[in-house]
């Protein structure tokens, strides 16, 4: 017990200047299975943060389990692709503070930052596509011609697909100039424990959700647990 306090009060020491006014894109934990402060799947939880918090700054991407049978956690984090180590270590930072927060005694947690995202469950997920942990996000404004606008969104997004799949990152940025509406910029990205062609299915999965989800919408997300998709008429990526 006097081990778990000492490692929440050093996690909130190193986090508390990260966190203040910093917000999640969104969070899901919607499961129904429980752990209790303090327990067994409790105290792997705060190993596995530590784990891949420190872990995943150096290319980006980390997988880990902890503990055994029903107190095993598993846990996934993915930085953006164009992002370095010290951006995608403040990101986990938050997002390590605000899951915890967030999806509170929650046994499956997923959060996505701008930067980031970070997954821990009981059951057993890595090389699985996840159908479970979406969330949908999309610009309040509306483009002057929709159905143009949207064919491009489409175009340049399957182009990215088929540029990310084959990479080992997995990732891919890109634009393109749309007439009397200007650039529009697109992110895919998959996490690296899936394979080229999960990746794949993953991501058309996701750009076939934008129409519904953002379409004539100046701009749009569809997060998921394994990849992710988002387009822009302002460029928000570093190539």
């Amino acid at each position: 017990m006097l081990s778990r306090l000492v490692s929440i009060f050093l996690l909130f020491i190193s986090l508390l200047n990260n966190v203040i006014a910093s917000k999640p894109l969104a969070a899901v934990c919607k499961t129904a299975e429980k752990f209790n402060s303090g327990d067994q799947f409790d105290n792997n939880l705060i190993q596995l943060m530590f784990l891949l918090a420190i872990k995943a700054p150096k290319i980006g991407f980390e997988i880990a389990s902890v503990g055994s049978g029903q107190a095993k956690v598993n846990g996934l984090a993915l930085c953006r692709g164009d992002i370095g180590s010290e951006w995608c270590l403040r990101c986990l930072n938050k997002a390590v503070f605000h899951i915890q927060s967030d999806c509170q005694y929650k046994k499956d947690a997923v959060i996505w930052f701008d930067n980031c995202l970070l997954r821990y469950s009981n059951k057993e997920f890595f090389g699985e596509i996840d159908h479970n942990h979406t969330m949908l996000m999309r610009d309040k404004s509306n483009v002057v011609n929709p159905i143009e606008f949207d064919h491009k969104v489409n175009e340049l997004m399957n182009r990215l697909m088929n540029k990310a799949y084959i990479s080992p990152l997995l990732f891919a940025t890109g634009e393109m100039e749309i007439q009397r509406v200007g650039r529009l910029y697109g992110l895919v990205q998959c996490t690296k424990d899936l394979s080229g062609g999960e990746c794949k299915t993953c991501l058309k999965s996701a750009i076939n959700q934008i129409p519904t989800c953002c379409g004539g919408k100046r701009g749009g997300r569809v997060l998921g647990g394994s990849c992710n998709v988002r387009y822009e008429l302002y460029q928000f990526f570093d190539y």
